[in-house]
């Protein structure tokens, strides 16, 4: 089948490879403009876009996918299937009806859970057992399409948004060229999706990191896990000069029963362990960041700022 690809994180990368394998024609593939990345704001395209070009797939990027001009470049395009995996733009309804024969979307979680951005972190989040891909057909609605395939992946306890990410994008080609295999014979599945069952995940934003000591320890373990490695997670602490700073705390952490108040920093007198005490129980820290300084375990970053509380 002639198939347009739209796509831009590095989750989609392993699939849109695959495809480029594949027994199908990529016409074209569809992903943001080039964004300043450094000091110099030079120009950086999306790794995507560089295998597409590799491999001598036309790249289209607009600024604007709903504009005149974009719609009339994929219309002459004459796709019969779009293919949107982590694309970042919202389509059009011109865009939608656009293909012969289909418009799906790979999404990140087993829809109806979880609609919206965050759905990796989510799952970690929320304590979930299991994750996967949903394959399903795009309509203007958010994430809302008849799904047409589900692949649950479990979840490991350790699991972190890093880690999960990574081997949600390796499982990522079979969904799809599943899904594929189906829409050309004719036998996609359209099961409609539970209303009742939908619960969103949104954007997140850099201070959704902040950790909240008053919370219980397990939901702060989660945090850091899921949150790894956006947006992170962050705590303050005074400097010496009285100042206040960010501490970035990376995973992984361990779960301890000494309570405490919470944000109280403790030290084991054996183990050397540095705790953090929580709303219920406590954590034991292993790496984390000062603003301004290396990344560096606990223990160092103790002997270096006569800390005594977090946040």
């Amino acid at each position: 089948m002639n198939i347009v690809f739209l796509g831009t994180g590095e989750i989609a990368i392993p699939t849109f490879r695959a495809l480029l394998e594949s027994e199908h024609r990529v016409a074209a593939l569809v992903t943001q403009p080039d964004k300043p990345v450094g000091r110099r704001s030079e120009p950086q395209p999306p790794a995507i876009k560089v295998i597409a070009q590799e491999a001598g797939i036309p790249v289209l990027q607009p600024e604007r996918i709903k504009s005149p001009e974009a719609l009339a470049e994929l219309a002459a395009l004459s796709a019969e299937v779009m293919v949107v995996m982590a694309y970042g733009q919202i389509l059009p309804q011109k865009l939608i009806e656009m293909p012969s024969k289909a418009i799906i979307n790979l999404h990140a979680s087993l829809l109806p859970k979880y609609r919206g951005a965050s759905c990796i972190q989510s799952a970690i989040l929320n304590d979930d057992a299991e994750t996967g891909w949903t394959v399903m057909h795009v309509v203007k609605a958010l994430d809302a399409g008849d799904i047409i395939e589900a692949r649950p992946m479990a979840i490991a306890k350790d699991e972190t948004g890093e880690s999960l990410h990574d081997r949600l994008a390796e499982a990522g080609p079979e969904s799809l060229l599943s899904a594929l295999e189906e829409i050309a014979s004719g036998s996609d599945r359209r099961t409609p999706q539970d209303e009742k069952l939908t619960c969103y995940a949104p954007k997140l934003e850099r201070e959704d990191g902040r950790l909240d000591w008053s919370r219980p320890a397990a939901e702060i373990e989660r945090q850091i896990r899921a949150f790894h490695t956006w947006p992170g997670t962050f705590t303050t602490f005074v400097d010496g000069k009285r100042k206040e700073k960010r501490l970035k705390v990376f995973p992984q952490v361990q779960l301890s029963k000494e309570s405490g108040q919470p944000g109280a920093v403790q030290v084991d007198s054996e183990s050397h362990e540095v705790r953090v005490a929580c709303g219920a129980g406590s954590l034991v820290l292993g790496e984390v960041q000062p603003e301004g300084a290396k990344r560096m375990s606990a223990q160092e970053f103790l002997r270096g700022n006569a800390v005594d509380q977090l946040g």
